[in-house]
């Protein structure tokens, strides 16, 4: 089937995406997230502080609303759900339209990616790769179920993520280092990325050595000096993105960083997830740890460091730079004290892009997204996401579910160590060196493809 742009895309595979990521954006949303990013949208779009809990159960005539939780994202999503919720205001009061619209921004996230990886693939002679990592990602149920069901905005940073070391590797430092920061001021799960990019600048990355840019020598080495000047300047381009982005809308629009800063905080205290932390649930309840266990949540810190100290000196391309990325990322959600399971999402295009070129084994990117699911299901995430169209229903399946607690405890704890165990793997093997500097050619059905 011809497809768009005549790249042999099934339109029928991006017509069923669309269906069905329109169809769960409308009537299903997470009974927490959606919640509190119905209600940050209304605070926002009439002029109050988002980081300050109010009474809207008179707003949405929902009891659930009499107290609602702040938001704990950086200004950028709050200021862009406050603009969503102006422009459905000025057509309809439908809270359901309202629900689905601020969805939108994450749908268009998920098809983006898509298209994306595929490019990328594309660009490297791999079109069979392409087609398919580009229907697996417009199908993929973890996305799907974190995007347009969940409504969770994890799809966004992965794609401006991606999009920033792609930008990166094409010598378009400048712009990467400001697209990088959004990707963070939008959610900071993408901050182990920065030590990436900085790491793969340093050594040399992306700068022409007896070839182009991403087919440099193999053994070549760039001056040290030049790499850090490009380095630092990638750096400060970020930090000043951070300062426009995450620090300046608060003084802007005179909200309050207090709040905010307690919400932060949580981060470090929360335990659980698909964490460790699930396993020590199996001995000991982590609310009732106390003494220097809060320690726990500042675990990913000192790993992440030596994480980037580990950092070998690659071939200088794109598949250097993602393995650096994935290894980081990876290893800071396997240390975390508390992760959810949409932050995984950020891994899925990196893996898909490295899985296509043949740079990592398949199974590590079933892994990245089926381990990642099984946990919500057995955390009961999917019931939680009747709360739009069934709250009645949702309620009593949650009551259902929960009288099985133990068992379900333990099966969580499976997976969590499935995943670690997994996770690891990825990690040790994104972190060996790389053996040449070009990927795999293409076979010559990649090739005729």
């Amino acid at each position: 089937m011809g497809g768009p742009a005549g790249r042999g895309y099934d339109r029928r595979v991006l017509v069923a995406s669309v269906v069905l990521q329109l169809a769960a954006g409308l009537l299903l949303g997470h009974s927490y997230d959606t919640r509190v990013f119905l209600a940050t949208g209304y605070l926002v779009g009439h002029g109050h502080d988002p980081y300050v809990a109010r009474d809207l159960a008179a707003v949405f005539h929902q009891v659930g609303f009499a107290a609602s939780a702040t938001i704990g994202y950086p200004p950028p999503w709050p200021l862009a759900l406050g603009l969503i919720e102006r422009a459905v205001a000025a057509v309809t009061p439908s809270l359901l339209v309202y629900g689905l619209a601020i969805k939108l921004p994450v749908i268009a996230a998920d098809i983006g990616l898509a298209y994306l990886v595929a490019a990328i693939l594309r660009g490297r002679g791999r079109a069979l790769a392409a087609r398919r990592a580009w229907t697996f990602l417009l199908l993929n149920p973890l996305l799907l179920f974190v995007g347009a069901a969940w409504g969770e905005i994890d799809p966004i940073v992965a794609a401006l993520a991606l999009a920033a070391l792609w930008l990166l590797e094409r010598r378009r430092a400048d712009a990467s280092a400001l697209l990088l920061a959004l990707a963070v001021c939008v959610k900071p799960i993408a901050l182990p990325l920065l030590p990436a990019a900085l790491v793969w600048l340093a050594y040399g990355g992306g700068v022409a050595q007896g070839g182009s840019a991403g087919l440099s020598r193999p053994g070549a080495r760039p001056a040290l000096a030049p790499g850090l000047g490009r380095a630092a300047r990638y750096l400060a381009l970020f930090l000043g993105g951070v300062l426009l982005l995450y620090v300046a809308p608060f003084y802007a629009v005179g909200w309050s960083r207090a709040p905010f800063t307690q919400s932060l905080n949580a981060q470090f205290v929360s335990r659980g997830g698909l964490s460790f932390m699930t396993v020590v649930r199996l001995f000991r309840d982590p609310l009732l740890m106390q003494g220097r266990w809060w320690l726990l949540g500042l675990l990913w810190m000192p790993a992440l460091a030596l994480g980037t100290a580990a950092l070998r000196r690659g071939d200088g391309g794109l598949e250097d730079l993602l393995r650096k990325g994935s290894a980081l990322a990876l290893v800071v959600l396997l240390t975390r004290a508390w992760v959810a399971e949409p932050n995984t999402v950020l891994l899925l295009p990196f893996l898909t892009v490295l899985v296509g070129l043949g740079a990592l084994d398949r199974r590590a990117l079933r892994a990245a997204w089926a381990l990642p699911l099984a946990f919500a299901v057995l955390n009961a995430a999917p019931l939680q996401l009747l709360w739009v169209s069934w709250p009645g229903l949702m309620a009593r399946l949650l009551a259902d579910v929960g009288r099985y607690g133990q068992a379900t405890l333990v099966a969580r704890a499976v997976v969590v160590v499935a995943w670690q165990a997994t996770g690891w793997w990825v990690v040790w093997c994104c972190l060996r060196r790389t053996r040449s500097a070009v990927a795999p050619a293409p076979s010559a059905t990649e090739a005729a493809a």
